[in-house]
């Protein structure tokens, strides 16, 4: 969708660029005309009456330019704020499993001094630390408001 927008608005810079460019080469060549001194005096005031719509043409050019860009502006920066979210989201959902990950690796390196491993309810114990590590970020996010 994106991206289909910024081709449109892409499009439109192009068309609009040959059009500046197709008023500017006329607008010479009238201006060419002018001086020459080739045209009578019916002609050389068609000519200026020309230049004249051409003058309108290329300020009606440049604010179609300037709403453009605008455009092209605002639809990068709906996407960078976008993109922004969900890396906000993945930044979020790393650092709420690093703590489980942790405590895993330490209970997973069965060393004999860990009065833990004797202990009836040791491992329900280090499911729930790791579930309360997780649990924990998530609460301290969702009330910061890094979750909507």
């Amino acid at each position: 969708m994106a991206a289909e927008v910024l081709a449109a608005i892409a499009r439109e810079e192009d068309l609009n660029g040959r059009i500046r460019r197709n008023v500017m080469d006329t607008r010479r060549a009238v201006s060419f005309m002018m001086r020459s001194r080739l045209l009578n005096a019916e002609q050389f005031e068609e000519a200026r009456q020309i230049l004249r719509d051409i003058d309108s043409l290329d300020s009606h050019t440049t604010f179609l330019f300037d709403k453009i860009n605008f455009l092209m502006n605002a639809t990068v920066g709906f996407i960078n704020i976008n993109q922004n979210k969900i890396i906000k989201i993945f930044s979020v959902a790393s650092v709420a499993l690093l703590p489980p990950t942790l405590i895993a690796s330490i209970y997973g390196m069965n060393f004999q001094a860990m009065p833990e491993l004797n202990w009836r309810y040791g491992y329900p114990f280090a499911i729930a630390l790791m579930v309360a590590s997780v649990a924990a970020p998530f609460i301290y996010f969702r009330r910061k408001g890094w979750l909507r």
